[in-house]
This record gives structure tokens, sequence and C-alpha cells, in this order.
């Protein structure tokens, strides 16, 4: 009776599973692997990012990653195929079996003991009712054909009663002996899980380091925002990009505006220049006419480096520098702190300061002295760690980073001695303080007088990535036509200028700051 409750119970958890563990199944149940393979998800995904890298090519990133992808899902799909069919042979039929076959042929069993039960009873009522028809007493048994007949049929109901009996009980126990091998299913349900999982993940660990791989081959990277070190090894560069193309373009046509860093720019001009470098690409005519905004896009660039650019760790020696009240020991101290810098940083404070210096020689024009210079580019230079209140921050600004920035900047020869080449990658017109042309000068010279500086006002025009002169001359000695073409001007300035033309900064090859006060 035991066995025969625990029966039911069995059945109804099995068929509960069974139902349960067949919806889990994404391919069509019964059928062959190429048929299955067809309507899975996962094959129509894979089938999706191929199409998609067939469209947009090898030649971009995108694509590349959806071939990889597309490659990967395929191989998953496989796996998941082979996965689905060892669930369905192992676990699934096996469950059917016990809750549809195994358990109704013991009941069916059970019914049929019942039944013959029945016919025994009746069998043996008859043997009855015919003895006492023949009026014998209780202790004599019936004789005749008839009573012969009645007993032997009540006999044989007995025996099937009993075959059927056994056979039930054989079958039961039999259950209850097998119920180990039952609960094997599931262990292998786990097991098949476990395998498909390593597999898979194995499959994704072996993919994986390919599309890194492709990431960080691709060199057009966004830069805003983004680990200077990290920038400069992608790009193969030593000026940051952002730096350098700022920097280049103001050369050519900022040194004279008026509070260039302190007027702020148009917010969708400056939108669109920092989403412009992010992609390499800058329009350099038509930033000329703002300089605010490349100066703008500039100081973006230094506020939303993870670390300013000149660093964290050496804050508070820069602080401490900056507190020093003798100037030529307050120098001194301020030199050391420059010569600590990683190499990275320093090359590209060494290249901004040297900019910033030749800024200031326009004060006249520009009003932006050292002092101001320091004023609206120090917070963007150096920060604490963890900022403060708004009040500790201002007051540090104007106390202490000013007086940082500020003679750095008057003493930029000191500090970085030696000339620089601003137009690192070459990529652009010719930097202001080396005169490559001598039929063409971008800037007019601070010493100029006011109306020799007007003249040169009249026929100053911003240079393009190739001068405008040298372009028209070019067309002359081919016989074409005068008329540059519609994309004059206009440069796509990739990462790949790194055709390295050696190094653009050097180090100080000293490790004592200088004995001379500026």
């Amino acid at each position: 009776l035991q066995v025969e409750k625990r029966l039911e119970l069995v059945k109804q958890v099995s068929h509960s599973t069974h139902k349960k563990l067949t919806a889990c199944l994404q391919g069509q149940q019964g059928v062959d692997a190429d048929k299955r393979s067809k309507k899975l998800p996962l094959t129509t995904l894979a089938q999706c990012l191929m199409e998609g890298s067939a469209v947009l090519g090898d030649d971009s990133l995108l694509g590349k990653m959806l071939r990889l992808c597309g490659e990967a899902e395929d191989k998953l799909a496989q796996e998941l195929i082979h996965f689905e069919l060892q669930v369905e042979r192992d676990v699934i039929e096996p469950l059917f079996v016990l809750a549809e076959v195994e358990i109704p042929n013991i009941q069916k069993q059970r019914k049929h003991l019942a039944k013959l039960v029945l016919d025994m009873d009746s069998s043996r009522t008859r043997w009855q009712q015919s003895a006492k028809s023949s009026g014998l007493a209780s202790n004599l048994q019936p004789s005749g054909a008839k009573a012969d007949a009645l007993r032997e049929e009540m006999e044989e109901a007995a025996n099937r009663v009993e075959i059927c009996r056994d056979q039930l009980s054989a079958d039961m126990y039999n259950f209850v002996a097998k119920e180990v091998d039952y609960a094997n299913y599931f262990q292998t349900l786990i097991e098949v899980q476990a395998e498909y999982h390593r597999k898979s993940l194995a499959l994704l660990q072996n993919v994986l380091p390919q599309i890194k791989a492709q990431q960080e081959a691709w060199m057009e990277k966004p830069s805003f925002g983004k680990p200077l070190e990290e920038h400069l090894a992608v790009s193969g560069r030593e000026i940051a990009f952002p730096v350098e193309a700022c920097v280049t373009m103001l050369l050519e046509c900022g040194m004279q505006e008026e509070g260039l860093f302190r007027v702020a720019p148009s917010a969708s001009k400056l939108k669109k220049l920092k989403a412009a470098l992010d992609c390499c690409v800058v329009d350099v005519q038509e930033y000329s006419a703002d300089p605010h905004a490349i100066a703008g896009a500039l100081k973006s660039y230094l506020r939303e480096l993870p670390e300013p650019l000149m660093t964290f760790e050496l804050y508070e020696e820069w602080i401490q520098a900056s507190n020093i009240p003798e100037q030529e020991k307050r120098l001194q101290a301020l030199w050391s702190a420059c010569e600590k810098l990683p190499k990275a940083n320093y090359n590209n404070i060494r290249y901004l300061i040297k900019f910033l210096a030749k800024l200031t020689e326009y004060q006249d024009t520009n009003k932006m002295t050292p002092s101001n210079v320091a004023i609206v580019l120090g917070p963007n230079l150096l920060w604490p760690q963890a900022d403060g209140n708004m009040t500790e921050m201002m007051t540090t600004v104007s106390l202490q980073i000013v007086g940082i920035i500020e003679p750095l900047i008057q003493h930029a020869d000191w500090f970085f001695p030696g000339d620089i080449e601003f137009n690192v990658t070459g990529n652009y017109g010719s930097p202001m303080h080396v005169n490559h042309n001598a039929n063409y000068s971008s800037m007019p010279s601070p010493d100029m007088d006011h109306a020799d500086r007007r003249q040169h006002d009249q026929v100053r025009r911003p240079l393009s990535v190739a001068t405008d002169n040298m372009m028209l001359e070019f067309y002359k000695k081919d016989g074409l036509s005068l008329c540059p073409p519609p994309s004059m001007g206009v440069r796509v300035m990739d990462t790949s200028w790194v055709a390295r033309r050696g190094t653009a900064v050097v180090r100080k090859a000293s490790s004592t700051p200088p004995a001379a006060q500026p």
C-alpha cells in the first residue's frame, strides 16, 4: 500500500518535470540536428551578425566585431544543439517512459488484480450456492459434474489472483529498487549542463582575446575622458591628439583673440568640436573662425582626464612649493616637482606651457597675462583627488594653483629649456615660431608696430592643412585650374599619423636644477 501511494506521487512529479524540462528546449523536440539548428534563436542571431558584418565590411571595427561574434554565436548554437539532444536522449525520454509507461503499467496491473479478485469471489459464491441447493451439510463437499466444474472455476480464479498478485508485488519491488536509477536522471541532467557550460565558456574565452585584440589594435579611439597613458599608447603619440590639434589651430587663428580661454564658447560648437576630436576628424576652416570653441575643447579635454595632467601624486608637493615665500627657492621647488612627473605627463605639460608662454606674448592684444591664463586654466591642470566644497576649491585655485601655473608660464624657457615643435605630426600648417615659408606669415610678431600689425591683420587668414599659397602654386605648375578642390582646408586626421618623425620633446638630461635664477 505504501509503494502504491508512492507510485502516484512519483508519476505526478515525473510528468511535471518532463513537461517543464521540455519547455526549456530552444530547438524543436524530436527532430534531427540540422532541422533543429534552423529554428534555433542562436542560429538566427549568428546569421544576422554575419550578414551585418558583410554589409559593414571588415575594414570597420564594427564589421570585424560582428563577424567574430557571429562565428562565436554559431559555435554556441552547435554546442546548444548537442546539449539539447543529449538531454532529450538521457533525461527527457526516460522521464517520459517512467511517467507514462512504467508507472501506468504497474497501476494497470493493480487494477487487473482487483478484477481477478472479484472474479474469484464470484466463483466462490456460485460454488457455495451450489452446495446449499444440494441440501448437504456444511461439512460435506458438493459432488456431481456441476459441482466439479464450479470448484475448478473457483480454483482457477484463485490461481490467477495469486499469479497476478505475485507479478504486481515483483513490479512494485522493482520500482522501489530502481529509484536510484530514476534519481540518476537528474544527476545526468546536471552533468550534461555542466559539460555544456564548460564547453561554451571555453569557446567564449577563446574568442574574447581576439575581440579585445581587434579593439586594442583599432586606432580610432575616443580620447576625452580616457587616461593619458592609454590614449598615447593606443595612438603611438607623445602629445595627446586633442592637445596638439587645439594648440596648432590656436597658433594659426587664435593668438590675438581677446579673452582666449576666458570667454565661454557656443555650447553646440564646443560639443561638435569635442565629438570631432574624439573621431580624429577636424575641419580647420570651420573652427578657424571660432577660436573660443577650440580653447574650450582644450580645457574640456584637460578637465575630463581621470587624473590631472600634473597628477594627484604630486598635488601636495606642488602646493607646498607654491607656499614658499622666496622666489628662487619656490622656482627650484617647482622645477623639482616638474622633474618627478611621469614622462607622458612631462611631455604634455611642457608642450602646453610652451604654448601658453607664446600666447602671453600677445597679451597686449588678447588681454591674457600669465596670471589670467593661470586663473582660467589652473583648475584644469591640477586639482585635489577629493574635491572639497566650492569655497575651499575657489580658495585653493586663487591662492595656490595660480601660484603654481603662473611662474611656469612666466619662466617657461627656464623650466623647459630648448625649442619645441608644436606641429609634432606634420599634418598641420607651419607652427608660429618657425617660418617655413618666407612668403607667408601666419601670425604677426608681438614686436610689430601698430600700423604694421593692422596691415598684417587685413591680409591674414587661417592656414589650412597645406597652405593655400603652396596649393595654388602646385596647381599653376601642373596647368590645372586655380580653383582648389571642394575639400580644401578640411583634414581628416587619423591616428595613423605616427609615421613618427622622431621624438617631439626631449626630456632634460640633467637631474639637478639650474643654479641661475631666471
